[in-house]
């Protein structure tokens, strides 16, 4: 099979196109044809040799976790699914103690099928491909925080991949969302149902202004001033969850890994299929410019996510 590799730690000009034998496929496993993955900033943090004290690398790598496909082949106890299947899935698997293999851009790729779940009719492989590491990490965020109807969140980063989702995540719960986001994203934001704020310099200010009583929960997806300033901007009793900066849990709030979990793909399914939660797509590349999707995602300024058409 086709496949996006590297064998080495660097910049994305070591992604190269491979030719790999297909996976073997487990017990508790299925054979996906890969129809289209995306990027995540987690996938070039770990080509970059950033999570190397976390992972170990067995090179060649090929990065993705995300995936959206149909079942080819199903292994000797997964009664969960059939061939023919349309499925999508985070596809991150227990291997030599969390090393980082098999990953998703590529023809094949065998997915536990705890990592999976049958994709919704209302989306295309593309668009399902864009949902499972952001919408999960957005859904396990809320339900960490214990985000409740009628509370306020502040979502950080509101526009990129994770927020656009917790935003709509939020939303579906009847909760009021407000999101931070550059100038050219406020109309986005609306579109989705959120309040924008810009970043920077006197958030805290422009957040009392919208909530003077201060938010009961905040979302953090970008780190740095969004943990810092959260105590000028939670109300008493409020907390914190975040993806990037531990010292939320110094301020009582919650650190989260986001982990496969096929139970909450199903409801992000149910969701899309519902119309209540929708993608936002920023390009899409082929897995020949796999290395140009990754520079796209390095540059820090995209809205919604990165996919890669198979």
């Amino acid at each position: 099979m086709r496949a996006i590799t590297y064998s080495r730690y660097g910049g994305p000009e070591v992604l190269e196109p491979t030719d790999l034998p297909d996976p073997k496929v487990g017990p508790d496993s299925v054979l996906v044809r890969v129809r289209a993955a995306s990027v995540n900033p987690v996938d070039w943090k770990v080509r970059a040799g950033y999570l190397d004290p976390l992972m170990d690398a067995v090179f060649p790598v090929t990065p993705g976790w995300d995936v959206a496909g149909v079942v080819e082949r199903v292994g000797l106890d997964t009664p969960e699914l059939q061939v023919g299947d349309e499925v999508f899935g985070y596809v991150r698997k227990d291997v030599l103690g969390g090393s980082v293999a098999g990953g998703t851009f590529a023809e094949l790729v065998a997915a536990p099928v705890r990592t999976l779940a049958r994709k919704p009719s209302a989306w295309s492989f593309e668009e399902a491909a864009a949902v499972p590491l952001a919408g999960l990490t957005a859904y396990q965020t809320i339900r960490r925080a214990g985000l409740e109807p009628g509370q306020t969140v502040l979502v950080h980063a509101a526009a990129g991949g994770v927020g656009s989702f917790a935003v709509q995540l939020a939303r579906t719960l009847g909760a009021r969302v407000i999101g931070t986001a550059s100038q050219t994203n406020h109309e986005f934001l609306r579109s989705l149902g959120a309040e924008p704020v810009t970043y920077g310099e006197g958030l805290a200010d422009r957040v009392r202004a919208l909530a003077p009583d201060g938010v009961d929960v905040v979302l953090d997806y970008v780190g740095g001033d969004a943990v810092d300033s959260a105590p000028d901007v939670l109300r008493d009793g409020g907390t914190i969850a975040s993806i990037t900066d531990d010292r939320a849990r110094e301020l009582g709030g919650h650190y989260v890994w986001v982990r496969p979990d096929a139970a909450d793909l199903a409801e992000l399914a149910r969701l899309g299929d519902a119309g209540e939660l929708r993608p936002e797509i920023a390009e899409v590349f082929d897995l020949a410019d796999a290395a140009d999707a990754h520079r796209l995602s390095e540059s820090g300024h995209v809205r919604g996510k990165i996919v890669v058409r198979v």
